[in-house]
């Protein structure tokens, strides 16, 4: 394949079946979802930081409502090149949540990584506030999980990156 022609087909890549991308998008929705259910139920017990489960509600809120907008027609762009308001009012509406996202992400992580690791026994004579195990340790899970996500991406991109610079200094002429 010449240069120009990945470089085309990195811009453009080509699109999954109907199915397969309905049941990556359904995957994807489990984790808010959860983040929903486990924010909502437990969301009174943790004293020690009681914005815990609303963090969590939040984002799996959040995310859902992205996930959501990702399959709306007006997420994605004419192929003949024209230009689509409706696209264009969904693009910031995607950019205006996903910064807020990342914004209240790393409120999260102040919340979450502050008061590691909590009292999780809500019986104790003790007078330090405790926090639920189940919701401390879901968030604080979910959260370092975005980080392992983080990195995985990184070193990938990276070895990708080295694969490409290492195949582009081949000469076609050489016998390598």
């Amino acid at each position: 394949m010449s240069r120009t022609g990945l470089i085309q087909h990195i811009r453009s890549p080509p699109q999954p079946p109907t199915p397969i991308l309905g049941c990556s998008k359904l995957v994807l929705c489990i984790l808010p979802t959860a983040q929903i259910a486990i924010g909502s139920v437990y969301l009174n017990e943790c004293p020690r930081q009681h914005y815990i489960p609303i963090y969590l509600i939040v984002v799996g809120v959040f995310g859902l409502v992205l996930a959501v907008l990702s399959c709306l027609p007006c997420a994605q762009e004419p192929k003949d090149g024209t230009s689509n308001p409706l696209s264009q009012v969904c693009m910031t509406w995607n950019s205006v949540t996903s910064f807020f996202l990342f914004c209240w992400f790393i409120a999260g992580n102040v919340w979450i990584y502050s008061i590691y690791e909590p009292n999780y026994n809500k019986n104790t004579t003790n007078v330090d506030p405790y926090c639920h195990k189940t919701l401390y340790l879901f968030a604080f899970w979910t959260t370092t999980l975005v980080y392992i996500l983080l990195a995985l991406f990184l070193f990938g991109g990276c070895c990708v990156l080295v694969c490409f610079f290492l195949c582009g200094r081949a000469d076609p002429d050489d016998n390598v």
